[in-house]
C-alpha cells in the first residue's frame, strides 16, 4: 500500500486507499448534508414557535385594548350615574354599563386565548431537531446502527 507519486506531487491511490477515500468523501458530503438540514428543521420549529408567541402577543394586546375601553366606559357610566343621582332624569348611564360588560367579556375571551398561545409557543426550543440528533448520535455510537433507524420513513417520535 504504498502512494505512487505522480505529476504535481499528488500521491497516486491503490484501490484500497481509492475506496478509503471515496468512503471518507461520501461520509463528510452526508455529514454536511445532514447538518443542514438539521439547522433547517431548527429554523422551521422556532420560526413556528416565534409565529405562535406573536399571535398571543396580538391576542393579548386585544385584551389590553378591551380593557382600557371597557374601563373609559365604566367611568364614563359612572359619570352619568353620578349626574343622575345629583340631578333625577332618564337614566343614560346603563347603556354604558351593557357595553363595558360586553367589552369585559370580550377581553376575557382574548385573555384565555392569549394564555392559551403563550403557553404553546414557550419556550422557543426545536424539539424535533433536538430528538433527530439524539437519533443520529445513537445511530453513530451504536455496535447495531441498523436497529436504530424508525421502521417506517413517516414514523413521528
Amino acid at each position: 500500500m504504498s502512494d505512487q507519486r505522480t505529476d504535481g506531487g499528488r500521491p497516486e491511490f491503490t484501490g484500497d486507499q481509492a475506496a478509503i477515500v471515496a468512503a471518507l468523501t461520501d461520509i463528510s458530503e452526508r455529514s454536511q448534508a445532514l447538518v443542514r438540514e438539521e439547522i433547517e428543521l431548527a429554523k422551521a420549529e422556532l420560526t413556528e414557535k416565534a409565529t405562535k408567541l406573536a399571535k398571543g402577543t396580538a391576542v393579548g394586546t386585544a385584551a389590553g385594548v378591551f380593557v382600557g375601553v371597557a374601563l373609559m366606559f365604566v367611568l364614563t357610566g359612572c359619570a352619568w350615574l353620578a349626574w343622575y343621582e345629583l340631578f333625577p332624569a332618564q337614566q343614560y348611564f346603563w347603556g354604558f354599563f351593557l357595553v363595558a360588560g360586553v367589552l369585559l367579556l370580550l377581553a376575557a375571551l382574548a385573555g384565555f386565548l392569549a394564555a392559551r398561545a403563550f403557553r404553546a409557543g414557550t419556550p422557543p426550543r426545536p424539539d424535533m431537531a433536538i430528538d433527530e440528533a439524539k437519533l443520529i448520535r445513537e445511530t453513530v455510537t451504536s455496535q447495531y446502527p441498523e436497529a436504530t433507524i424508525p421502521s417506517h420513513p413517516t414514523e413521528t417520535r
